[in-house]
């Protein structure tokens, strides 16, 4: 008996060890957890009066985390002083200099973005802890939108921000403002919890985080009037911010800068002179060479001579190679790069010849010849569009635009109620309609401390997704102002079989 009790001891002990040795696993699979987390309690309690509140404690139903806290969590009147927010498990502390704290002053913490669970990052809903250091919370407030100047659509970045009026018109270059609130989706902003007083309003993209307008890479918007809370926000304001264009450091375009550093090539350089061509020329069976570009060459370094008499095009006619006519021109900001064009066949097999020195640099080194072939892509690849335009629009103040992701693809006066595109790209596109009140033909920026309105664009809400051989008709109607369910009428026609 006593020698069993031993053994069974013996592998109990073994057991033990076994188990404690072993790797835990955490459950595999199951839904994404996407639920924000939720506020337990808060201490002090919120929307306490006569209170100058200096640490907030916030309990989570979760482990949580705070990131970019600079930047999400905000404090209305702003403070000198950044709140520190720190985590720590489910807890979240907030301290305030409250030694700052204005008397008879409504105060308001909007935490943003910031606070998230640990393991999803699911930001928090939006919250605000609201106490006031005076026996009355101020209830007045502003409210409205902002729009991107440019394209007309409302902007969902930033900040907007209050001056009190007494302040210069150039306090947001200076100095930080005194109420502060994101914009939120759609546009649409509120600055709650105000006190009766002017002010000047601003919208903000704050690159640096400053809260200040640095006029490099950022964007503003302003009103030319002083602006007074009120009740209800039943004249909502409208904001359009912009980025000015930076006269002092303005640069020239790239290839210009290329060309001051590389100029004239040295003695005895030890670079060859070479160039790269973009052409898929691995299967001239694939239509991939784009008939509404040109052929573009780069070259290492700046060409001094052309020789159009050493480049040729030929394309494949039932068999026979047919020389094509071939413009050969160089680019009008590079003197790195050469555009050969032609009055291009569509699905048929070219063969571009470059012989030895058809460009030469200022040294006199010559290029290596070089011999490609591609297949053009034909009205198949394409899609066409076409806009119907309203004919209040037509004339000298206004300009339609076109665009893809990178390129302008129609640039132009309303000369007409419709507008017909062929050889469109596979792609998504937005639409616009610039007043163009100083006739330059293109759209006009503002400057802040000038005073300068951006001209005003009239977008056509939603993408244009154009398919492959598709036609698209397409009737703009503008944005009704205050309305954001005005949706635009397209219709698409399939490609003929």
């Amino acid at each position: 008996m006593k020698l069993f009790s031993v053994r069974f001891l013996f592998f109990l002990w073994i057991s033990i060890v076994l188990v404690g040795c072993a790797n835990i696993m955490p459950p595999q699979g199951g839904k994404k957890d996407t639920t924000p987390p939720k506020i337990k309690s808060v201490s002090p309690k919120d929307s306490l009066l006569n209170t100058r509140v200096s640490l907030i404690e916030m309990h989570f139903n979760e482990f949580v985390t705070v990131s970019d806290a600079s930047k999400e969590v905000q404090v209305s009147p702003l403070l000198p002083i950044p709140l520190s927010v720190l985590s720590y498990g489910k807890r979240v502390e907030i301290k305030i200099p409250d030694t700052l704290l204005q008397e008879n002053t409504t105060y308001r913490v909007s935490m943003g973005k910031a606070i998230k669970d640990l393991h999803e990052g699911n930001p928090m809903d939006p919250y605000t802890y609201v106490f006031s250091t005076g026996n009355y919370f101020d209830s007045l407030k502003i409210a409205g939108i902002v729009y991107d100047a440019m394209t007309g659509l409302p902007d969902a970045d930033g900040f907007v921000v209050l001056y009190k009026a007494e302040k210069s018109d150039s306090a947001i270059v200076k100095e930080k403002p005194s109420y502060i609130a994101p914009i939120g989706a759609g546009g649409s902003f509120e600055l709650a919890g105000l006190p009766y007083h002017a002010y000047r309003i601003y919208a903000l993209h704050d690159a640096n985080n400053n809260l200040t307008f640095d006029g490099k890479k950022e964007k503003v918007g302003f009103i030319d009037s002083i602006i007074y809370p009120a009740d209800s926000a039943i004249n909502p304001v409208t904001l359009r911010v912009f980025e000015e264009i930076d006269t002092d450091t303005a640069k020239l375009p790239e290839g210009k800068k290329t060309n001051d550093r590389s100029g004239a090539v040295r003695k005895n350089e030890p670079v060859p002179f070479v160039y790269s061509i973009v052409l898929d020329t691995s299967n001239i069976n694939k239509r991939t060479f784009d008939i509404t570009r040109p052929v573009d060459i780069t070259f290492n370094r700046r060409i001094d001579t052309i020789n159009k008499q050493r480049v040729f095009l030929s394309f494949d006619s039932s068999g026979v190679s047919v020389e094509s006519e071939v413009n050969v021109f160089r680019d009008t900001i590079s003197n790195q790069v050469l555009h050969i064009t032609a009055p291009w066949k569509e699905d048929a097999v070219y063969t571009l010849r470059l012989l030895k020195g058809f460009a030469k640099d200022s040294a006199g080194a010559e290029v290596m010849p070089a011999r490609f072939s591609f297949r053009t892509q034909s009205d198949d690849d394409y899609a066409k569009l076409e806009i119907h335009l309203p004919g209040k629009y037509r004339g000298m103040d206004y300009i339609f635009m076109v665009t893809s992701e990178k390129d302008t693809i129609y640039n132009k006066v309303v000369t007409d109620t419709v507008v017909a595109l062929r050889k469109l790209k596979p792609g998504d596109f937005k639409m616009r309609i610039v007043v163009d009140k100083n006739h330059n033909g293109k759209w006009d920026t503002g400057n802040l401390l000038e005073k300068i309105q951006p001209e005003y664009v009239i977008p056509y809400t939603d993408p244009i997704q154009l398919k492959a051989g598709w036609s698209n008709i397409v009737d703009f109607e503008p944005v009704k102002k205050g309305r954001s369910d005005t949706s635009p009428k397209t219709r698409d026609k399939p490609p003929v079989k």
